[in-house]
């Protein structure tokens, strides 16, 4: 399991539970994708990928921002997807403070998300 020492850094910079949130969700994962590749981009957003970007972790003051690259082409049976609903391409999860993310129901999010991107890279 490789670890971005970017991510690992800002969790702990923001030490509040932002960061217990950004690596609760890192280690779903990880969990989920153990070949996922843990990448930093745009001024230092975690980015998680696969055969191409699975998800993004951004943080705000008020939420952690999870955005599925594909997001409006993935299942989404648990209603996990909260924010960007509106956009043809990505969806996205806002985790607010002492929100919770139902951990079996991400991790299949994470899993299709995988999966999609391997297929339209074999396609």
């Amino acid at each position: 399991m490789s670890r971005h020492p970017d991510i690992d850094a800002k969790i702990a910079d923001l030490g509040d539970w932002r960061g217990e949130t950004l690596a609760r969700v890192r280690a779903l994962i990880h969990e989920a994708c153990p070949d996922v590749v843990e990448t930093v981009k745009w001024g230092g957003v975690p980015v998680w990928e696969d055969a191409g970007i699975l998800c993004t972790g951004e943080t705000y003051k008020k939420a952690v921002k999870l955005t599925f690259a594909k997001g409006a082409s993935l299942p989404d049976p648990a209603g996990l997807f909260n924010a960007s609903l509106d956009g043809n391409t990505r969806r996205a999860i806002d985790v607010p403070e002492g929100g919770e993310l139902d951990p079996t129901a991400f991790k299949a999010l994470i899993q299709a998300a995988a999966a999609l991107n391997r297929a339209k890279k074999a396609g």
